[in-house]
């Protein structure tokens, strides 16, 4: 964990472009796509190589993009590359990371230029984060490993979302709340201040959690009720 200032840096410092590849060839993929070629166009940072998916796309290239193969074709490069991992599911991007264990692959944070991620707002912010355009973080924020952000979400003061954690489009987490490991925000849901969500728990769109709400569970509505147990 980094502070998201020294992060952004650091990819920056270096004069010459860094190979990346996106895994995750569909709509999320096309998104983080879009999201690297505006980061290229403030600064050059990153030689996009391509893409790779599980299941082989309708065509070989995927807007101006190769396929490149499997996640096991992967794990089997013999050079050093950046992988973002644009796995929407917060359990899939899970398992897709825990499967690509060579010590040749790193994960980058790509943060939008849009996002203000100044010093002075004391933000921690893991390896492989997404955090989309139009995101609005405020101070002393933790963000886990791979934590997605679509467009549009925030996240207020002292909240901390741990690993692999997925806030889809205009998702909002209030003050001192508490997503934990894998937790799923549907677009346009809220936690407010001081909630606690437990592990892998699913907020459907729309839904407002008022109180905390324990792991393994999908939830609701407004305020946000328990409809389903997942079983493990």
């Amino acid at each position: 964990m980094i502070p998201a200032s020294t992060a952004t840096t650091a990819r920056a410092a270096g004069a010459t472009p860094q190979p990346l590849v996106i895994l995750g060839a569909g709509g999320l993929g096309r998104e983080v796509l879009v999201l690297v070629r505006q980061l290229n166009e403030q600064r050059p940072v990153w030689d996009l190589r391509g893409f790779y998916d599980d299941v082989r796309p309708a065509t070989d290239t995927i807007n101006g993009l190769p396929y490149l193969g499997t996640a096991a074709d992967l794990n089997a490069t013999v050079t050093p590359l950046h992988v973002v991992v644009a796995v929407g599911s917060s359990q899939g991007r899970a398992a897709v990371v825990e499967r690509l264990n060579s010590p040749r692959l790193s994960f980058p944070t790509l943060i939008h230029p849009s996002v203000a991620c100044a010093p002075y707002q004391q933000l921690q912010i893991g390896p492989g984060c997404i955090i989309s355009q139009g995101c609005i973080l405020t101070t002393d924020i933790m963000l886990g490993r791979h934590v997605l952000l679509n467009l549009g979400c925030t996240v207020g003061h002292d909240a901390v979302l741990e690993d692999f954690c997925s806030l889809m489009p205009h998702a909002n987490v209030g003050g001192e709340a508490r997503l934990e490991t894998g937790v799923y925000l549907g677009t346009n849901a809220t936690v407010i201040n001081q909630v606690r969500v437990g592990a892998r728990t699913i907020i459907g769109a729309g839904a407002v959690a008022v109180r905390d709400l324990p792991a393994d569970c999908t939830a609701v509505g407004v305020p946000a009720q328990r409809i389903k147990h997942h079983q493990r």
